[in-house]
């Protein structure tokens, strides 16, 4: 019997991966790639790195503390008019905020200048701190349109926890900052101690700030690096190593450990290639249920030194700010490390201190820094992605 006109017309169901996500559940149409393992036959040793790095990535806190015009632009108002028009026109195309990009939020006017920061984010300097986005006048969520909006011409948003949280909330949940195999320090009022966050470019907004501490420091990695070069060549050499365990907290894909095995320091895989970081003291220490348990090694003396010496020395070197309400943060994550101070909040009925995090990939045929890792190519590199969780943009913390 002939097949009938249904059989006739069944087709495979389509498979989604990274280059095909569906749009239903990725409305940009691109999805993060999240936590790989390095290609451990890329990481080049450290009888390759530098002795000493030069550039305009090598800067001192002494350079811009007294300077801050060097590294603030105040929003004029032309540049807010723009960004409300382009804020106002997305909300009333019902797009969903993750959906949100750079044609969907055009800015012609502040287009260029905006590339200009972005190669000095990747490539300068690598931090800049804009001032003056009205948050109160506008709301929480007209300022999460603009935020989000100005983010898709310095990169690609990419999700922050397992979550699929692509607009992230740094504020305090109540969460226990003990628990650091579990809790992630943002959702607390513990001091952050220097590290990069897993993207190319981050993005802080500043909501609300606390009663009391809170405030940010950032130093150069290149810097850092040169100094301990100079001064603790054995301590670079372990940074160098691609034998750090980080803990993966419990946001795993199908098939992932719950732990990777990486470097500290890293060279680009050009010849030439610079160097950059991947640290956070946070993902190095959780894991003792693993070491006590004889699964993985536990931090080697060296190790243990070279963690302290890291942090003493990016405190000493670090450049201070103050993140007031309207103000807007962005690092470069590859050649700046950022911490903060705990603080207090004020009291109720007060809100909270209260933060909105953007973490933005940067492929490299756009300009990213070229990296030993599998999804290096991909427009939504690094994150974190926990099988197809959808992305998510919340207007506060949950």
């Amino acid at each position: 019997m002939a097949p009938s006109a249904i059989e006739q017309h069944t087709q495979e169901p389509t498979v989604f991966t990274y280059d095909n996500p569906s749009k239903l559940v990725f409305p940009d149409g691109i999805k993060t790639s999240g936590q790989f393992d390095p290609l451990y036959d890329q990481i080049q040793p450290y009888n390759d790195f530098p002795s000493k790095i030069t550039g305009q990535t090598v800067w001192e806190a002494a350079d811009y503390a007294k300077n801050p015009q060097q590294w603030t632009h105040r929003f004029s108002e032309e540049e807010i008019e723009e960004m409300s028009g382009a804020a106002d026109a997305f909300m009333a195309s019902e797009t969903p905020l993750t959906g949100i990009t750079k044609s969907k939020f055009p800015l012609p006017i502040m287009e260029s200048f905006l590339g200009a920061i972005r190669n000095e984010i990747l490539n300068g300097k690598g931090f800049i701190l804009f001032k003056g986005l009205p948050v109160d006048a506008w709301g929480l969520h007209k300022s999460a349109v603009a935020y989000m909006g100005l983010g898709t011409y310095l990169g690609y948003f990419v999700s922050q926890n397992g979550l699929g949280h692509v607009l992230g909330h740094v504020k305090d949940v109540g969460a226990d900052a003990r628990q650091i195999d579990t809790v992630r320090i943002y959702r607390t009022t513990a001091r952050q101690f220097f590290h990069a966050d897993d993207c190319d470019i981050v993005g802080l907004l500043c909501v609300a700030r606390a009663f009391e501490g809170g405030e940010s420091d950032i130093a150069s990695v290149h810097h850092v690096f040169n100094t301990l070069q100079r001064e603790h060549p054995d301590v670079a050499e372990t940074l160098c190593e691609p034998n750090w365990y980080w803990d993966r907290k419990g946001e795993i894909s199908a098939g992932q450990a719950p732990y990777m095995r990486q470097a500290i320091f890293f060279k680009e895989t050009e010849p030439d290639g610079r160097v950059y970081s991947k640290w956070d003291p946070y993902y190095i220490h959780s894991l003792k249920r693993f070491s006590d348990a004889g699964i993985i090694p536990p931090l080697s003396t060296a190790q243990e030194k070279a963690a302290r010496v890291l942090e003493e020395t990016c405190m000493r070197l670090a450049l201070h700010m103050v993140l007031e309400v309207g103000d807007i943060q962005f690092l470069s994550n590859s050649h700046v490390l950022h911490s903060r101070t705990a603080y207090k909040d004020f009291p109720p009925p007060a809100p909270r201190r209260h933060l909105m995090r953007l973490w933005l990939a940067t492929p490299e045929d756009e300009g990213g820094w070229k990296l030993p890792f599998p999804d290096s190519q991909h427009k939504k590199r690094g994150g974190v992605q926990v099988n197809d969780t959808p992305p998510r943009a919340l207007l506060d913390a949950e």
